[in-house]
């Protein structure tokens, strides 16, 4: 394939990589140039450090401000077009973060013009909205909040199920209230589909909320299209979380088709498919056994990444042409699917923090985008997104393989009086 007036393309590689660099950003980037016959990066400025071809079509946006990131909506709420995933820091990862370390990283998103913040009461539990509440108290006015309720905790904090019962649901506002040291919830996501609550009560709890003045928008989290539907005809939802990224499809199927049929934003989670994307984990790569949930899910064995690794190779093919690390490609290619989507890649780095922003000034055109979705649907990808336990929580037609229409969704029906 030639590039623009003709000019020849080096698509020579070889993506299962014998050799696997050491697990950083900038070795990866050194390591797959090398490899793969491409372009040397910067991860921090996305601009290539070797001479290349680029595709003189891509746009580049013009360096921003704070006070300048583009903005985007989810449904009426205007938020900037990239949010910080807060979780990471402190849920699931390793290592984990003290609260005066999140709150440093917390403040340096908002320095660089984040003004979307996201976190759950189950992060931690409890401390990641406490290091939000910190961090971001002395400008709680220039700032979104989105935070999430739904499960049930013992008297040492162990999470003990999902609970969306309406007591429940109030009781869990006013301790979230607290942690975050504020009078109200930007955004409050139902974090999972109870299966023992209709939807209508908790969309009803929530409504009693906003006229309280608690909570300003409602927001569903792992919910398929019927659920949707359900919320969304007693009080609108404003945006839905689920999983979405470059190698995890659930939700083109049904759940983004009926976000943008009722105006709904959607915000995805693990936009960076839990760090792979950014090819800085290997097959090499050592996850804590007791604190990284990563060295349990079937996508990270060596096995499987020796066939997902295809996927890096793919990115890093469009990335030498816009002069981009993979971690932008995969979040530029979320930003291009619709105008309602606002991913919100979290890290514990200020300088991956800084590449994920600078996706924001990346457009793929549509040859990119197509050359995108045909190598995916050639090289697929090895291994489900999660366990099946974490899985089962999920509502019916939020995932693969499962589908809403004709059902009312995980959360029963309400009981007619």
């Amino acid at each position: 394939m030639d590039g623009p007036g003709g000019t020849p393309i080096n698509r020579k590689h070889n993506t299962h990589m014998q050799a696997y660099p050491d697990p950083t950003r900038r070795n990866f980037l050194k390591a797959s140039a090398s490899m793969l016959a491409l372009p040397l990066l910067n991860p921090i400025a996305g601009m290539s450090l070797a001479p290349s071809t680029p595709n003189t079509d891509t746009t580049m946006m013009p360096d921003t401000t704070p006070a300048t990131l583009p903005t985007r909506k989810l449904g009426p709420l205007e938020v900037s077009a990239m949010g910080f995933g807060c979780m990471g820091m402190q849920h699931v990862y390793a290592p984990r973060f003290s609260q005066e370390e999140a709150v440093k990283v917390i403040r340096a998103a908002y320095d660089r013009g984040v003004t979307f913040f996201d976190t759950a009461i189950n992060y931690g539990p409890f401390i990641n909205e406490q290091s939000v509440g910190e961090a971001l108290a002395p400008v709680r006015d220039k700032v979104i909040i989105a935070t999430k309720f739904g499960y049930d905790y013992d008297a040492n904090g162990r999470n003990i199920g999902l609970n969306s019962r309406p007591d429940h649901i109030i009781r869990m506002t006013e301790q979230s209230l607290k942690r975050l040291r504020t009078d109200h919830i930007d955004l409050y996501y139902q974090h999972r589909v109870d299966p023992q609550v209709p939807i209508e009560e908790v969309a009803g709890t929530v409504q009693d909320l906003i006229q309280q003045g608690k909570v300003r928008y409602f927001g569903l989290s792992g919910a398929g299209a019927a659920t949707i539907r359900r919320a969304h005809a007693v009080l609108p939802v404003t945006a839905v979380q689920n999983e979405y990224s470059f190698w995890t499809r659930d939700p083109e199927h049904e759940v983004l088709p009926v976000c943008e049929e009722l105006g709904i934003g959607f915000v995805p989670w693990g936009p960076l498919g839990s760090g792979y994307l950014s090819g800085t984990i290997t097959p090499n790569t050592v996850f804590d056994q007791s604190l990284d949930f990563r060295a349990k899910l079937p996508r990270f064995t060596k096995e499987a990444q020796q066939h997902n690794w295809k996927l890096i190779g793919l990115l890093q093919q469009i990335g030498q042409r816009v002069y981009t690390t993979p971690a932008q490609v995969a979040l530029a290619w979320l930003m291009a699917r619709h105008p309602f989507i606002v991913p919100i890649p979290g890290t514990s780095s200020i300088k991956h923090l800084e590449e994920n922003l600078n996706a924001l000034k990346v457009t793929l055109t549509p040859a990119d985008m197509a050359e995108l979705e045909s190598g995916f649907a050639r090289i697929g990808v090895e291994g489900p997104r999660s366990l099946p336990v974490v899985l089962d929580n999920v509502d019916i037609g939020a995932t693969l393989g499962s589908s809403s229409a004709g059902t009312h969704g995980k959360s029963p029906l309400p009981v007619k009086k």
